[in-house]
Formats: structure tokens, sequence, C-alpha cells
């Protein structure tokens, strides 16, 4: 059986009490403690804080790992991933497919998605106005990101608010290719190209009809996820063949996509074991910090 996990936690409406904030820092590792305490702003220290207890989490529920022996690191690039992961074999003898799994935060979410046997990468974009510029100027700083075609689909999507809206779809895609295939900044956005299914995308039900063109030519091995967090919010979560062939599934088995399921902190939290003492100072240092940065914080420019 695959495994196939979508949870997203809203950042936004969370404001830990002094309790809540210490048993977090306490559940993560000390690194990942120190790296969360040295944000600068309280909203970048939730969104942390939450995307290491959704990994932890993931790793705990889904793949069996205790709590206290997870062993998350990074990658030069930054990338979490597990360490020395224990192996887990299913019933029948044969090791598993591997899981592969990603987190996005931007706007008032942080979300995970992970999969079985396949590349996975999730962005969740928030649609807002640009902060001190007009829509068409961003638009014009922006006109790198986005083919002739892109264009032309963004820029006639109706009202400034829904052209937005389309840019930041596309945007979301783009994002969660190149997460899952971890190339980063080196990547030229023009060499990919997204054909928008006709639906709109809704909160009730995830699409999975927009196709991917990579250098000109239609990509049949990836699948494109999309649906909303709520009216502001698109996520998009690509789905792609394993880095090595045989090692996971056939795209055409996959179940029906679901969408995201929202977490509350006590879930975050259900099967977590403290790994280490409680430290008070570290409450004292996150109530000092400011929420986020005047204004801007409502503003993206993508990475």
């Amino acid at each position: 059986m695959m495994g196939s996990v979508r949870w997203a936690f809203r950042c936004g409406s969370w404001t830990p009490s002094r309790a809540e904030w210490l048993l977090a820092a306490r559940c993560v590792q000390q690194e990942e403690k120190d790296r969360i305490g040295q944000f600068m702003f309280a909203k970048d220290a939730k969104s942390a804080m939450a995307g290491r207890l959704l990994l932890r989490r993931l790793v705990c529920d889904r793949m069996g790992v205790p709590w206290s022996e997870i062993r998350l690191e990074r990658s030069p690039r930054g990338k979490p991933y597990l360490a020395a992961p224990v192996q887990v074999t299913a019933d029948s003898g044969a090791e598993p497919w591997a899981w592969s799994f990603n987190l996005s935060h931007q706007g008032d979410y942080t979300v995970l998605a992970a999969e079985q046997g396949l590349q996975v990468g999730v962005d969740v974009m928030k649609t807002t106005m640009p902060g001190s510029t007009s829509v068409s100027e961003f638009f014009r700083i922006m006109t790198r990101q986005f083919t002739e075609h892109e264009w032309s689909v963004i820029q006639s999507a109706g009202s400034e608010r829904q052209q937005l809206a389309a840019f930041y779809r596309h945007w979301a895609l783009k994002e969660s290719f190149i997460k899952a295939i971890g190339t980063g900044l080196g990547f030229n956005l023009q060499r990919v190209e997204f054909h928008l299914s006709s639906e709109p995308v809704t909160q009730e039900r995830a699409l999975r009809q927009t196709k991917m063109h990579l250098d000109e030519e239609e990509e049949e091995d990836w699948i494109f996820e999309e649906s909303l967090l709520d009216a502001d919010h698109h996520v998009a979560v690509a789905l792609g063949p394993p880095d090595k062939a045989g090692a996971g599934p056939p795209l055409s088995s996959l179940p029906p996509p679901s969408t995201f399921t929202l977490l509350s902190f006590s879930d975050l939290i259900s099967s977590a074991s403290p790994l280490t003492e409680e430290d008070p100072a570290y409450w004292d240092s996150f109530s000092r910090k400011a929420i986020a940065p005047e204004r801007q914080s409502d503003t993206h420019t993508p990475k």
C-alpha cells in the first residue's frame, strides 16, 4: 500500500502560549531549536517550528520511527532529510518504497506533502496585492519568470485580483517542480511552462489536470495537484518519478488526489516526546520578537 500525506498548519492564527512554545521547543532537536530561536520575527519562528513538528510527526506516524530516535539533518542546500532512517520492512518482507517529503511556508500556512515511491515538491502561495508598486509594474519586474503562453493566461484572467491569483497559481506550480527536483536557484524558469486545466481551483477538491511542458515537450512523467487552503492560499504539489528506475509505483496507479488536512497544535504534538529539558529563557526571547516586519509581511518576492 502506498502512502500519501497532505498536511497544513495555520501558523498565522497560532498564538502559542508559554506552555505550548516551551513544549514545542523540547520536542525538536537542539540544533533546530537554536536555529528557530535566531529568527528575528515571531512569524518566521512559528513557521519553522511548525515545519519541524510536521516532519517529525510524519516520520513517527508513517515511517514508524519512535520520536526520540528521529534524526533529521539538512543537505548543503538546507533541505531536511532523515539521517540513518530505521529500515521498515513491509509485511510481505519486501522493502517498501522510500518516502520523500517536502515543506513550504508562506502567508498564513506551513504545509507538508509526502509520498511513497515518488519525488515530491510542495509550494504554498498567498495572493497579495504588491505593497509598493502597481500590479502591472509588479508583472513587468517578474516578466522573465514566465513564458509568453503563461503571461497570456495570467493577463487574461479578469480583474487585477484574478490576474494576481493566476500569477501565484503559476508560481506555486513552478516552485513545486523546482523543489521536487532540488536544483534551486540555478534553474531557468523559462524552461518549464504550465498548461492549466480550465477548471477553477477550489478548497473542496484537489485538481490533477494541469500539464507541464519542459523545453517545449509535454512531460508525461510529472503530475501536479492543485487546491486552495482558503480563498487566498494556492497550494501545488509536484509528483515525479523516483531517482532510481523501478523504485516507485507507476503514476497510473495513484489514488485520486486529496486536499490538505488542517492540523491543530495538539495534532502536531500528538506523537511527540520531549527531547530536552524545559528552557524558560526560550519563551522570554520568543515573546520579545516583533510578529513580522512592517508592511513587507504582505508582499512576497518569490525567492
